[in-house]
């Protein structure tokens, strides 16, 4: 799965079009390098997301299998840590 489209569908961010303003302005990394929108995102990957005061780092734990998830079963698709 495209990283823009899972940074929406596990409720990262709220649209996919604030996900792909995010990585145009490379604030999102994978494994510690830059991410391209249509990068794939792999069980086991870390995804940061760098902000002006603070940066978020997950785990990818699952890819779901649609569009969108429940809030409530984030946990099962990504770690924050």
């Amino acid at each position: 799965m495209r990283i823009d489209k899972f940074l929406n569908a596990v409720n990262i961010v709220k649209r996919r079009a604030i996900a792909q303003d995010m990585i145009a302005n490379r604030v999102v990394f994978i494994n510690d390098k830059v991410a391209k929108a249509s990068k794939d995102v792999k069980i086991g990957d870390k995804i940061t997301i760098k902000y002006l005061e603070y940066e978020k780092n997950y785990i990818v734990l699952d890819i779901p299998k649609t569009k969108t998830i429940p809030k409530s079963k984030m946990n099962e698709y990504v770690k924050e840590i």
